[in-house]
């Protein structure tokens, strides 16, 4: 048998210089690692770990000293079937973090939030990004809040609400160009509002209104994103599709997300979030050295 042809697969990754109140994140250098702090009591994984600010700040601490480039502070768990919490009850529960944290370290913090006071609360406390699971289209003053500060935002796609959003989710056609359209739609808002189209950055959401077949999907075909033209964050640590796939708990998913990590790394996602900083760092290190090399 006689091969002819030769097949080669780029893994070039876009490069975009992010401007935030501090600096610059310059994504596609590298693979940026956003450490996840849950100040929270109900998050699916290390909930009750960090509701006291004195566990929360060491932890911190503890991901900066393994490398973190960005700590991600929530105060509302967005796991299948959590139950919202107040604006008030996230704001006492994030923002003595983030004030704290922003005098001791000075990496960037980003808030995980929806909630638009709770965004303008943690940017004036010192949060320098805003992760919004809503795609700012859940708190319409969201982007306007964000135009005003000047500061980078996660846009999200997600089906559904975290109560119900695992409650067989369907998309009518293929999933990737339904994600792009909602991202699409998010994106016009945010430019509408007056934010820099240099300061978006796209999630698409795994685990948010998708099945493990949708998020395989996402994952497999993640450098279709690149065509939108914004730097991609994907976060998949310790999720439920890696749980099904390998029969575990959720305590037990660490090398099935650092899996998960080395294929989103090669298909062009520049952010990854995660619960282990260490060993992510470890993997998206060799994996920027593949795709330089």
């Amino acid at each position: 048998m006689e091969f002819t042809e030769n097949i080669t697969v780029s893994f070039k990754r876009d490069i975009f210089d992010v401007p935030y109140l501090h600096g610059v994140l310059h994504l596609g250098s590298k693979t940026y690692v956003m450490g996840i702090l849950n100040v929270t009591p109900d998050s699916f994984y290390d909930g009750e770990r960090y509701t006291a600010i004195e566990s929360a700040l060491d932890h911190a601490q503890k991901m900066v000293d393994e490398g973190a480039d960005i700590i991600d502070i929530g105060g509302e768990s967005t796991r299948p079937g959590a139950h919202p919490v107040s604006e008030a009850e996230e704001i006492k529960r994030v923002i003595p973090v983030i004030k704290e944290l922003s005098k001791h370290i000075k990496l960037p913090v980003s808030v995980d939030t929806y909630k638009s006071k709770v965004a303008e609360r943690a940017i004036d406390a010192g949060a320098s990004i805003v992760n919004d699971i809503g795609g700012l289209s859940t708190d319409k003053n969201m982007a306007k809040v964000l135009a005003r500060a000047h500061v980078p935002v996660v846009i999200m796609h997600k089906k559904g609400i975290p109560k119900t959003m695992q409650n067989q989710p369907v998309y009518k056609n293929d999933i990737l160009p339904e994600i792009m359209s909602n991202l699409k739609k998010s994106i016009s808002i945010a430019i509408n509002a007056g934010i820099d189209e240099k300061k978006i950055i796209v999630d698409p959401g795994i685990g948010f209104g998708k099945t493990m077949q949708h998020n395989l999907q996402i994952l497999k075909r993640l450098r279709e994103f690149k065509n939108m033209g914004f730097p991609i964050l994907i976060g998949t640590s310790r999720k439920e599709f890696i749980g099904k796939i390998l029969g575990l708990p959720v305590q037990e998913r660490l090398y099935g997300t650092l899996a998960t990590l080395a294929v989103a790394v090669m298909n062009g996602a520049h952010i990854v979030r995660v619960h282990d900083v260490r060993e992510a760092v470890h993997i998206v290190k060799v994996c920027d050295e593949i795709i330089k090399s």
